[in-house]
Formats: C-alpha cells, sequence, structure tokens
C-alpha cells in the first residue's frame, strides 16, 4: 500500500479514532472517580499492555500474568471497565459508519451495493417487461422475524443509555461550534457514561417470556414503526414509476413477524395466556400509535371550511365526528379525524379492553385539542362504532386524502397523514405477524392421544407412515371433532390444544395476519405435517368445509428441514405431501402458496460450515424443482443466527447467494441475537438494513445472479464432493473422536451460559450430555467466548486441501468458482470473517483447563491443524493476503477492538479455573458472566 493511500486511510478513520479517544477518556476519569486511582492505574496498565501484545512488543502471557490472583472485588470493575469501552466503541463504529455513507453520498459517487438506489439502477438496465415483473412479483413478500433465544445480552437499561449517548455524539458532532457548545455536550454525555457506570450490566434473574415480548416490541416504538412503512411507500412509488401500466405491491412488501410468544418448541413457559399477552401487546403497540397521530392530525389539519372546499365523502365523516355538532363547525378535517379517533378507540377497547396510549402517556388523547373529547370523556368517543377491519380505518383516511388532493393540498397530506395510511396498511391492528412452532415429537404424542379417545384409532404410534397419513387424512375430512366437552387429557395434551384455541381467539380477534404461520420442528415425513394439520382442525383453525366443498386453514402449514439428512429428503417430503389429496386442496385454497423453513443452525451442529451451506442449497434446488412440478408459489424461511456458524452474514449477500429460483418475491429470515439491536436500535441502522433486504430480494428475483450458465451442473457435483469431505473432517472431530464432549465442556464456558440470563428457553432440549441435544446458541456461543468459532469454519480447510491434492488447475477451478458464484464467494466471505475473530493464541489457554492433558493435547492440535490449513486454503483461492483483504472496515474494527478483547478473554480463563478448583463464591460467577457479556458485545455476533 502507497503512503499516499495509507494517508488517505488515515484521514478517514481520524474521527472515528478521535471519538473512541474521547469516549474512553471521559469512562477512564468516571472509573477514577468512582472506583478509585487504584483500580484505575490498574485498568490503565492492563490497557497499555493489550496494546502492546497487539503490537506484538510483548507475548501473549504479559496480561495474564498481571490478571493472575487478582482480587475478585478489583477483577469486577476491571472486567465492567472493558465491556463498556467495548460497547463505546461499538457506538463509535456505529456513527463512523454512517458518517462514511453521508461523505460518500456528498461526493457524488454511485450508490453503495445493497442500497434500493443501486438496485434501481441494474432494474433500470436489465430492460425488464412490466408484464413479467408483476408476475414475478405476485404476492411479494420480506419478512425479517425476530425471534425469542436471543443472545442480545444487553440490559434494556442498558440499551437506553447507550442510545441517548449516540444521539449526544452525533449531536456533538454537527452541533459543537463554540467552546461552550463543546463543554455542553461532554457535560451531558459524561453525565449518560456515569449512569451507564452505575448501572448493572447482568440481570439477576433469567428472562421471562413476557420481558421478551416487552424486548421485541421496543425496536417498534424506537425504529420500526416509522421506517417500514416509509420503506414501503418508497419502493412501490419507484417500482410503479418504472412500470406505470401495472398495478405492482397492491400490498405492501416488507411486512414483519415475530416468534417470541408462538414459539414453544422447547419451551415449556409458552401458555395460551402467553400466546394472548404477545398478539394483545403487540396490537396494543399499534393501536396506541394510530391513535397518537390521529390526535396530531387533528392538532394540524385546522383547515377552514370558508378557506377550503371537502368533498361529500369528508363531509359526511365530519357530520358524524363530535358528539358536539357546534365544536369546530368550520373545520371539518378536523371533525372527521375526531371521529376516526372515536371509532378506533371504541375498536381497540373491543379487541384489548381498554384504550391504549403511548408510553408516558394517560392515554391516547392526553394531549388534548381544543374542543376536543377530553381524557375524562373517553366512553363518549369509546361509545362509538368500531371499525370492522383495518381496511375500513384506511378507507376514511384515504377519503380525508382524496379530498385534500382535490383541493390542491398535497403537500400537507404527503406527511403524517401519507405516513399513517401507509402504516394501517402495513401493521393492521395485529402489528406483527405471531408464528406458532412445536416440535413433530410433541404434534405425535398428543395426535395419539386424541385419536385414542376419540376411538379414532387405539395406538397411533405403532402405524406404518401411509396408515398414518390415511387415517389423518380421513379425519382431516370430517367435521366431526375428536374431543368432546368432557374429554379428559393429559396436561400435555390439553396445554397444545390451549394453545392452538389462543391461535384462533387471536384470529378472531386481530384477523388472519396475526397468525400467519404454523412451523413443524424437526418435520420429516408427511404424517408430522397433517398431524399438525389435524391440531389446527381441532383447535379451530382448519374448516374441513363443506361435504362438497374443499377444506381451508387460516394458517401457513410450514415444514421445518434441519438436520442434513431432513434437508436432503425434504423435496421428497413436500411432493409426497402434495400428493396427498387434502393437503393439496389447503395449499390450493391459499392460492397454491407453500412455504418452507430451512433450518440453518441443527444442520451446522450436525455437519459443520460446509457440508450444512451446501445441504441447505442443494435442499433449496430440489424444493424449486417439486415446485415446478407441482405448480405451487415456493416461498422460503430461512431459519438464519446471528452467527455464521448459524447461518449469519451480511444478508443481502446471502439473498443474492441463492439458487435461481429460490426466492420469487418472497423471503422470510428469522432475526437473532444481538444483531437485532445492532441492525435496530436506531433508524438509520433500521432503514438500511430493511433495504438492504429488499434490494436482495428484487435483484434475486428479477435479475440472474448466479452467474454459473451452463457451468451449473458441473459445479454442483463439485460442491457434493466438497460438502461430503467437509462433513467427514468435521465428524472426525465432533462426532467421532473420544472425548469430544468432554473437552467441549471443559474447555468452554458452556456449562456457565446457561447461566447467563439471556432468555427464557433452557440451554438443553433434554437433560443429556449429547452434542445433537445441546441448543445452537450455547454451542455456537460457547465457542466463541473461547475464541475457536469452530462451528464457522472447521472442516472446509481439509475439503479444500483434498480435493485439490496439490493440483494448480484445480485450484485454479475453485479461484474461478469464487469470481463468478456468489455462493462460493459468499461462504468463503463468512468463513473469513468468523476466523479474523479468532485467536488461537487465547484458544490455547482455554484448552488449559481440560483437565486430561493427552486428550487436551490431541483435540486442540486437531482444531490448531485445521485452523492453519483453512486460513492457507482460503488465501490460495481468492489471492488475498489475509483474511479480511475484501473486508476493510470489519477488519480495522477488529484491529480497533483487540485491545479490550484480551483483558476479557484472560480474566474469563483465570475465573473459570477459580470455580472449577471450588471457589463458587457469587463474585465469581458474576465475573464470569460479566466477561461473557463483554465478549458478546465485542464479538457483536456471537450466537
Amino acid at each position: 500500500m502507497n503512503q499516499a493511500r495509507i494517508d488517505t486511510e488515515q484521514d478517514a478513520t481520524r474521527p472515528l479514532r478521535d471519538d473512541i479517544r474521547f469516549l474512553g477518556g471521559v469512562l477512564g476519569d468516571t472509573i477514577r472517580d468512582h472506583e478509585g486511582p487504584e483500580v484505575f492505574d490498574l485498568i490503565e496498565r492492563v490497557r497499555i499492555e493489550a496494546f502492546r501484545v497487539r503490537r506484538e512488543e510483548v507475548g501473549r502471557s504479559a496480561v495474564a500474568e498481571m490478571l493472575d490472583d487478582v482480587d475478585i472485588t478489583v477483577a469486577l470493575p476491571l472486567i465492567r471497565a472493558f465491556s463498556y469501552f467495548v460497547l463505546l466503541a461499538n457506538l463509535a463504529e456505529d456513527i463512523q459508519r454512517d458518517r462514511r455513507r453521508a461523505a460518500h453520498e456528498a461526493a457524488g459517487e454511485p450508490p453503495q451495493e445493497s442500497s434500493l438506489a443501486a438496485t434501481y439502477r441494474k432494474l433500470d438496465a436489465a430492460a425488464l417487461d412490466g408484464a413479467e415483473v408483476a408476475d414475478l412479483l405476485t404476492d411479494a413478500l420480506v419478512s425479517p422475524v425476530i425471534t425469542a433465544h436471543p443472545t442480545e445480552t444487553r440490559r434494556r437499561t442498558v440499551f437506553d443509555v447507550q442510545t441517548r449517548i449516540t444521539e449526544l455524539m452525533r449531536l456533538r458532532q454537527r452541533f459543537s461550534e463554540t467552546e461552550r457548545e463543546r463543554a455542553d455536550f461532554e457535560l451531558r454525555i459524561r453525565r449518560q457514561v456515569l449512569a451507564l457506570w452505575r448501572t448493572a450490566l447482568i440481570r439477576l434473574q433469567r428472562l421471562r417470556i413476557q420481558d421478551e415480548i416487552a424486548v421485541g416490541l421496543r425496536y417498534y416504538e424506537i425504529t420500526l414503526f416509522d421506517v417500514i412503512p416509509a420503506i414501503n411507500a418508497e419502493v412501490r412509488a419507484a417500482l410503479r414509476s418504472r412500470w406505470p401500466g401495472v398495478e405492482l405491491l397492491p400490498r405492501p412488501m416488507l411486512r414483519p413477524g415475530s416468534w417470541i410468544g408462538g414459539d414453544r418448541d422447547g419451551n415449556p413457559y409458552v401458555t395460551a395466556d402467553v400466546v394472548r399477552t404477545a398478539a394483545q401487546q403487540a396490537a396494543a403497540v399499534a393501536f396506541g400509535r394510530y391513535l397518537h397521530e390521529l390526535v396530531e392530525l387533528e392538532k394540524s389539519l385546522a383547515l377552514s371550511a370558508r378557506l377550503v372546499s371537502v368533498t361529500p365523502e369528508v363531509a359526511a365523516l365530519a357530520e358524524i365526528g363530535y358528539p358536539n355538532p357546534a365544536a369546530h363547525a368550520d373545520e371539518p378535517y378536523r371533525r372527521a379525524l375526531h371521529g376516526i379517533w372515536s371509532r378506533l378507540a371504541a375498536t381497540a377497547e373491543h379487541a384489548l379492553g381498554a384504550v391504549p396510549g403511548r408510553p408516558g402517556e394517560q392515554g391516547a388523547r392526553s394531549q388534548a385539542v381544543d374542543g376536543a373529547v377530553p381524557d375524562t370523556a373517553l366512553p363518549v368517543g369509546v361509545a362509538a362504532q368500531p371499525y370492522s377491519s383495518p381496511q375500513a380505518v384506511l378507507d376514511d383516511l384515504d377519503a380525508i386524502d382524496a379530498s385534500m388532493r382535490a383541493s390542491g393540498d398535497d403537500l400537507l397530506a404527503d406527511e403524517r397523514l401519507a405516513a399513517l395510511r401507509y402504516a394501517i396498511e402495513t401493521f393492521g391492528f395485529h402489528l406483527q405477524g405471531l408464528d406458532m412452532r412445536q416440535n413433530s415429537e410433541v404434534h405425535e404424542q398428543v395426535v395419539a392421544e386424541l385419536l385414542a379417545w376419540a376411538g379414532a384409532h387405539p395406538d397411533y404410534a405403532s402405524l406404518s407412515e401411509p396408515e398414518r397419513v390415511e387415517l389423518l387424512a380421513a379425519e382431516l375430512r370430517t367435521r366431526r371433532p375428536l374431543l368432546g366437552p368432557h374429554a379428559r387429557l393429559s396436561e400435555l395434551a390439553a396445554k397444545e390444544l390451549d394453545i392452538v384455541r389462543a391461535a384462533r381467539d387471536v384470529v378472531d380477534t386481530f384477523g388472519t395476519e396475526a397468525v400467519p404461520n404454523y412451523i413443524i420442528s424437526m418435520c420429516t415425513s408427511v404424517s408430522d405435517m397433517l398431524e399438525a394439520a389435524l391440531l389446527l382442525k381441532e383447535g379451530g383453525l382448519l374448516d374441513p368445509g363443506e361435504p362438497d366443498g374443499p377444506p381451508s386453514c387460516s394458517v401457513n402449514i410450514v415444514p421445518l428441514f434441519e438436520t442434513i439428512e431432513d434437508l436432503g429428503a425434504g423435496a421428497d417430503t413436500l411432493a409426497a405431501a402434495l400428493d396427498v389429496p387434502v393437503y393439496r386442496e389447503l395449499v390450493s385454497a391459499k392460492g397454491m402458496r407453500q412455504e418452507v423453513m430451512l433450518g440453518y443452525s441443527d444442520s451446522n451442529k450436525d455437519g459443520g460450515y460446509l457440508a450444512a451451506n451446501w445441504a441447505l442449497y442443494r435442499a433449496e434446488l430440489d424444493l424449486i424443482e417439486v415446485a415446478r412440478k407441482t405448480g405451487i408459489r415456493l416461498r422460503l424461511f430461512h431459519g438464519r443466527g446471528g452467527t455464521v456458524g448459524r447461518g449469519g452474514g451480511r444478508s443481502y449477500d446471502a439473498i443474492l447467494a441463492q439458487p435461481a429460483g429460490a426466492v420469487q418475491g418472497s423471503l422470510r429470515l428469522t432475526e437473532q441475537g444481538e444483531v437485532i439491536a445492532a441492525k435496530y436500535a436506531e433508524p438509520r441502522a433500521a432503514h438500511r438494513n430493511l433495504e438492504s433486504l429488499i434490494a436482495g430480494t428484487l435483484e434475486s428475483t428479477l435479475l440472474d445472479v448466479e452467474g454459473l450458465g451452463p457451468d451449473a451442473e458441473p459445479s454442483y457435483e463439485l460442491m457434493d464432493d466438497l460438502a461430503a469431505r467437509a462433513r467427514a473432517a468435521y465428524a472426525r472431530l465432533v462426532h467421532e473422536t473420544p472425548g469430544f464432549v468432554e473437552y467441549f465442556r471443559q474447555s468452554t464456558p458452556v456449562a456457565e451460559v446457561g447461566d447467563l440470563n439471556i432468555g427464557s428457553r433452557p440451554a438443553s432440549r433434554k437433560p443429556t450430555n449429547s452434542v445433537y441435544d445441546l441448543r445452537a446458541i450455547p454451542w455456537v456461543m460457547s465457542w466463541s467466548q473461547a475464541r475457536v468459532m469452530l462451528p464457522g469454519w472447521y472442516g472446509t480447510g481439509a475439503a479444500l486441501e483434498e480435493w485439490v491434492g496439490g493440483d494448480p488447475r484445480r485450484l485454479a477451478t475453485l479461484s474461478d468458482l469464487y469470481q463468478r458464484w456468489p455462493f462460493f464467494r459468499t461462504v468463503l466471505s463468512n468463513l473469513a470473517q468468523v476466523m479474523a475473530k479468532s485467536d488461537l493464541d487465547i484458544a490455547a489457554r482455554y484448552a488449559e483447563l481440560v483437565d486430561d492433558v493427552a486428550l487436551r493435547e490431541h483435540i486442540f492440535g486437531m482444531i490448531r491443524d485445521e485452523h492453519a490449513r483453512t486460513i492457507r486454503m482460503h488465501a490460495a483461492i481468492t489471492g488475498n493476503d489475509h483474511l479480511l483483504a475484501d473486508n476493510p472496515s470489519l477488519a480495522e474494527s477488529i484491529h480497533n477492538r483487540f485491545p479490550y478483547l484480551e483483558p476479557l478473554n484472560q480474566m474469563q480463563v483465570e475465573l473459570l479455573r477459580r470455580l472449577r478448583a471450588g471457589d463458587d463464591s457469587e463474585l465469581v460467577k458474576r465475573g464470569i458472566l460479566l466477561t461473557m457479556n463483554g465478549l458478546a458485545t465485542a464479538l457483536r455476533n456471537s450466537g
């Protein structure tokens, strides 16, 4: 790199370095003032030594020796200090990212990849036919789904303080022109940093599901409620302007979902009451926001009938808007909006039993409009006729919009009124779709009990698969319920039926979009799908139809294929289900739309990184072929985690890496872990991440992005070979090496992960020591904490090296695929990202925790050799001289945070050693949990 480029890069990153230095200084002052000079001096010495380690001036033992035998009362503030250093560095990096993007736009440079502006340019260049675009975007949907098992370890209180510091830093950047202004912003930031320091990082109790529901909904309040409708409006307008003669996107494309409160797979705490609570609280957020916006509109649209004319429709709305005919008699829009508010308040009370207000307000009308109904008169408004549907509300608001535009008041209509209309169109009364999920094994147990109680079959479990399908299909045809009002069921069966009935109540109250999907975990057969259908029928969500009519179901039945074997057989399972007449009729009633979910986490834990990624791609190819043969419209739901080991990585790249025909205008994917906050906690970040999802979906649907052409089949066969080799290499370590599970448990903090109060679900599906039964989050998070990152790369290097076998022509083939094929390029790019966060020198310290020296040396030796082999093969294929050559921003980020990671890892090893030697004091346990929190924050996608 020449000196000019070095100087340019240093100039570009100088504001980031200044911000990190400023925030670090403020935190240091706070620590010195409140913990004393001795603690502060130790933290400073450790920090300086960590920087020396990064510069390779001293060995890795330098920091470790400083922390050996440090008193736990000193260790705790030290851990907190480095955890907050990392958190503040993250904050500074986020601000720098926006700073660089603004500079990029100001310089007039082409729009960046993954932005909608860049996508529109590509669509314009492709000169697509409007009718073809409309067909491909039929039922278009992009749905990020927030899940209920996050590794988001920050408490909401910490999150809120961080948000305030971020905003103050942005204001400081823009408005501190004078010395006085700079001093004022510094004082305000110091107050927030002090509040941060005085706030406990970890929770005393594990999150309840009710807490998780509230955590998920907070993102609507701070970003999603404003950002999502705005993006929907932008995309619709942009596409319709390009193909004006075509009715594109009649429904909003971006519609979010949630698993929080509906996912009961392995979570015994999800009950019927929890399902109702999740739906009601989501609806309360929606109603509260709508009512607030109507109040604000009523304040601002005091247009006088003496100055503007209104349409007859608005005049009619104004006539019935106020109980008092004289109130605002010459302000028709105000009167009409008040009437809409009254009816919507009545709708909310009917659905929720109360009229919600926004947080911090006494009621939706606490800021009373002059002459409007005050809070004390709420019953007057609530006595109005409730709306029957969100569309009925939209009809009234559309009438106001049309009237304003007819009188030339478009500028007013385009602001708050338009935003409210887009919001109601997007979120309805339900806000988000609540998915239901349960394991197929549970369905089998419950269905067997129901069939036995009803006398339909005494021993369902003994039936063969064809016999099961025949029996279940027949039951789905009959209108007779299996149970009467006095049926006596086991606790499990009663609970499962109550949950399905609660979902039916939610649908009856808030509409079919409130509970759109029922997902079957570990789905392996047609009977697994039909068992779920039978439960939906018994709970009132599936209607068998009239004797001569087809059945229908308000909920999509979604098989989830998770293991590598199930992914391989998934297409055959789906094809067989569609051969069952009653199931095909259910799909037909849905417009031939069939959703399939693909599991990234268990397939990775089962077969390793490369094998799992290829199994997913192969499954998609097979499912696309089934869709072509059967005439269904396939929608894929990607169960991606935050880490590469659980399907993480850049969403835009992941979408473009799908096979041709896999997206078809529709995409659902889970959002998990600390990446939820990273993506959606701030409006600009939320907009950027959501538009990248739509950009990737549009490009993958409308353009040829695979890039293989006639080389597709040979490339697929090559990947079959590589995947088999990678899976074998992974299995040799994880499934075949004696003592591996013991090594894993001793060399990582997996036992302690269960004590980190990050979610309501148990760490294991079953109380066993099997890798198969361990949940993916603690599996991945534990390897991340120990800086091995094993799920994101192990086995790949061996596969690549074996296949190449020293042949330059084979290496050239892989290099060509890396250049041309988005899938292969994304696989290697994600692998490089996770390996760049690994550190085998640190991992060796964790390995020393293993009692059996021979076991330690054998397994860590395998890990070390494969790590080196994988880096070597990555460099040979990509031609890059280091792992992050194609991702300089991440390289800079890792470089910046290294000195904070080092002490946290070294301190965690020291405390794990003390705990396992018998010091089980609460302070030692708390210290371990604090290090886990800090490392998860530093790594940003640890589980």
